[in-house]
C-alpha cells in the first residue's frame, strides 16, 4: 500500500457552495457534471461524497490539493454504481509517475458524506 486518505464533509456546506455559479465547474469535472445532469437535479449528497473523495484522494496521494486541479480528479460510477476515479491532466501525470492505482468507497447519511481512498502501487 502506498497511502490512504479519508475525508468527511457536511452536505449542507456543499449545498450552500452550489449557490455560487462557479463552484460546480471549479470543483467537478465534465464527466461528473454530465452524470449529475443526466440524473436531473444534482443530488447534493452525491456531490458531497464526490467532494470528500477528491480530498481523500489528495491525502492518499500524499500531496494535499497541490500540483493538480480538483476537476482533474473525477469520481464516476460503473454500471453497478461502484465509484471509481477517472484522472486527467496533472493528477493523472502524478499518479502515473508514482505507478499508482486507487480504490474509493463513498457513503452518506443524514447531514454528512464520507470517502475512503486507498492508493496502491501497480
Amino acid at each position: 500500500m502506498y497511502g490512504i486518505g479519508v475525508d468527511i464533509v457536511s452536505i449542507d456546506r456543499i449545498e450552500k457552495s452550489l449557490a455560487r455559479d462557479s463552484f460546480l465547474t471549479k470543483v467537478y469535472g465534465k464527466g461528473e457534471i454530465a452524470v449529475f445532469a443526466a440524473e436531473g437535479k444534482p443530488k447534493t449528497n452525491s456531490l458531497a461524497a464526490n467532494f470528500a473523495a477528491k480530498e481523500a484522494f489528495s491525502k492518499a496521494l500524499g500531496t494535499g490539493v497541490r500540483g493538480f486541479e480538483l476537476t482533474e480528479v473525477e469520481i464516476l460510477r460503473d454500471d453497478m454504481g461502484k465509484p471509481y476515479f477517472f484522472l486527467s491532466g496533472k493528477a493523472r501525470e502524478i499518479a502515473e509517475s508514482r505507478n499508482l492505482v486507487f480504490s474509493v468507497s463513498l457513503s452518506h447519511e443524514k447531514d454528512r458524506a464520507i470517502a475512503f481512498v486507498v492508493a496502491q502501487q501497480k
